[in-house]
């Protein structure tokens, strides 16, 4: 007996120390309501292949936070100071003790070094795996879902798990929760065939037009058509010449749009002639293509290009293309397809030595279909750029407060959280603290366009550079206007603006009208390429992150628009007003002033 009961106590102690600790039981790490308009369609083919990417946590984040906040503004004796790719890495990298215990949960599930992709900080790491086992070890279910009013499809699940003792360790994985469709923001087409845009303004049959406030002097046709032209006229950038070395603009693509240079070369030929026979360097991510089939060329990739370079030159230009749109096929061979091209641009982009300085997309999403761990990280990543001296324009949206429906009085903004509550929809990555979200504006003198989007985040706290601006609009706003429909103390945004409508480009060859902020966001990006160009002469850095230099002294060189407002969810919206406003943000650019004003730190 007495045997016995050794023999069955030495049982239990291996039994014991067989048992695997509690903190590898699996708890769930993050659950999601599927964003309204989506739908479960089928259950994808078990070798789906997922590209599972990893985030680590970034411990020093916050230190990097308060570099780029010291290097970016005017008043702080590091301003222009920018960081290094290699110190940007080292105070985004996670601690050693992260990257064993992630190494160590893949190992367990067969997974060798070989397999494992890590970023050059190793703050993600990526493995390719059918879609049967990333169920298994992430403890989730995926579905094919589609888009009702679309058609898009992605494979996604809306919960998954992790061991207990990754939680800390892990901040996000995907594909798992993200619904989002990266949509680009560009307004309807409008085929013009008509060069009145060109011939009136140069014949000057039509008187021109001055703003009384400014005393800037217009030609008449920009009401109509805007023009390379009508930009330099009405952002006070007449006769100047961009000559320093080590200038760049970047723009990036998506969604399979090609920017076609022979239409670029008949829009040179038209609205830049000095810029003809001149191009862009092209720059493949993941797989991206720019073809050149003129009857692919894209409306978003042409506007993008046309505006931005023909706005900059002779500037080094530079156009990204990367892979992955919908729709997910299931038949296709090999089965694959993750659907997440933004975040392909950033692991190519965060990994090269030399990034333009001024880099503009006219993609966006709604912020709610973007789980909040996704839009973190990407923000963090935004934001090792601007340390590094990149000043990144985002489109605000085109949807004003709501949720892009074309008739604003018809709108249903309803959250995605299961309670269906009805609040104004703010845009992501214009959301982001460490972007610059460019509204729009149309006419001259200059109004808000209706569609511009602006409001405040439900994810970002307002950054304290905004703080005297947006508290003061805040303060102005009447009492109790859309109590519960926006978030007072989020980020606010846009932060500036741009015109945005009636932009006359060359697609397929032939004119055409086209706006949106989409036309806002690479016209902003190109006056920036131009202020870093007057830096770079002169012997100093480049602007970088240009939110805390905008909300100081850079706002002394932009034009405040007090008028039109940013209708949505069946309301007027916000109006634009003296100061910053959620339409319009501190207003756009006077090139003449702004120039002397980035002289002066």
């Amino acid at each position: 007996m007495q045997f016995l009961g050794l023999a069955l106590s030495l049982l239990l102690v291996t039994s014991i120390l067989a048992a695997p600790p509690n903190d590898y039981a699996l708890r769930i790490k993050e659950t999601v309501s599927p964003p309204r308009g989506w739908a479960k369609h089928s259950i994808p083919p078990p070798d789906h292949n997922i590209a599972l990417r990893i985030g680590l946590q970034r411990p020093n984040f916050p230190v990097l936070e308060r570099h780029l906040y010291e290097v970016s503004s005017p008043d702080h004796e590091r301003y222009g100071q920018h960081l290094s790719k290699e110190e940007v890495e080292a105070l985004v990298a996670p601690h050693q003790e992260s990257i064993d215990s992630v190494n160590e949960w893949l190992f367990s599930h067969g997974f060798k070094e070989s397999d494992l992709v890590k970023s050059p900080a190793k703050d993600w790491v990526t493995v390719k795996v059918p879609v049967s086992l990333a169920e298994k070890i992430l403890d989730a279910t995926y579905y094919v879902w589609k888009h009702i009013e679309s058609g898009d499809s992605l494979v996604r699940t809306t919960g998954y798990s992790l061991p207990s003792h990754l939680h800390h360790h892990v901040d996000v994985i995907q594909p798992t929760t993200l619904f989002g469709r990266f949509k680009k923001s560009t307004s309807t087409i409008i085929w013009s065939d008509k060069s009145s845009a060109v011939s009136d303004a140069a014949n000057g049959d039509l008187a021109p037009i001055v703003d009384a406030t400014s005393g800037v002097t217009v030609d008449a046709s920009c009401n109509e058509n805007i023009t390379i032209s009508c930009l330099q006229q009405i952002y006070n950038i007449v006769d100047f010449v961009p000559s320093a070395r080590g200038n760049s603009i970047g723009i990036t693509g998506y969604l399979n749009q090609s920017a076609n240079v022979a239409d670029l070369q008949q829009f040179f030929v038209e609205q830049r002639p000095d810029a003809v026979n001149s191009t862009f360097q092209f720059i493949s991510v993941n797989g991206g293509q720019n073809d050149q089939t003129p009857a692919n060329a894209g409306d978003e990739a042409n506007l993008d290009t046309q505006y931005a370079f023909g706005l900059s030159y002779p500037i080094s230009p530079t156009f990204y293309s990367t892979a992955g749109s919908p729709p997910f096929i299931p038949d296709s061979s090999p089965p694959e397809n993750t659907n997440e091209p933004y975040t392909a641009w950033l692991d190519f982009v965060l990994s090269q030595a030399d990034v333009p300085l001024a880099i503009s997309t006219s993609y966006g999403d709604d912020e709610q279909t973007v789980p909040f761990s996704f839009a973190k990280r990407a923000c963090e990543d935004f934001a090792q750029l601007g340390a590094r001296g990149v000043s990144l324009m985002f489109s605000s949206g085109d949807k004003g407060v709501g949720d892009g429906d074309e008739n604003p009085a018809t709108q249903q903004c309803f959250t995605n959280d299961g309670r269906n509550k009805t609040e104004f929809i703010p845009a992501f990555p214009a959301s982001c603290p460490y972007t610059t979200a460019v509204g729009g504006t149309y006419k001259f003198p200059e109004v808000a366009v209706p569609f511009s989007g602006g409001g405040f985040s439900n994810y970002f706290n307002r950054p304290r550079y905004q703080d005297a601006a947006v508290g003061k609009y805040l303060h102005a706003l009447p009492k109790g206007l859309y109590n519960g429909l926006f978030n007072p103390n989020g980020r606010a945004f846009p932060d500036v603006a741009a015109q945005s409508y009636r932009f006359r480009i060359i697609l397929k060859g032939r004119p055409a009208l086209i706006g949106g902020t989409s036309a806002s966001s690479p016209t902003f990006a190109g006056f920036v390429a131009l202020l870093n160009d007057v830096r770079l002469k002169a012997g100093r850095p480049s602007l970088g992150f240009l939110n805390p230099f905008l909300y100081s002294t850079g706002l002394a060189g932009l034009n405040d628009i007090t008028s039109g407002n940013n209708a949505g969810c069946g309301t007027p919206g916000f109006n634009s007003t003296v100061g910053w406003d959620p339409v319009t943000g501190l207003g756009t650019p006077n090139f003449g002033k702004l120039k002397e004003i980035v002289l002066r730190r």
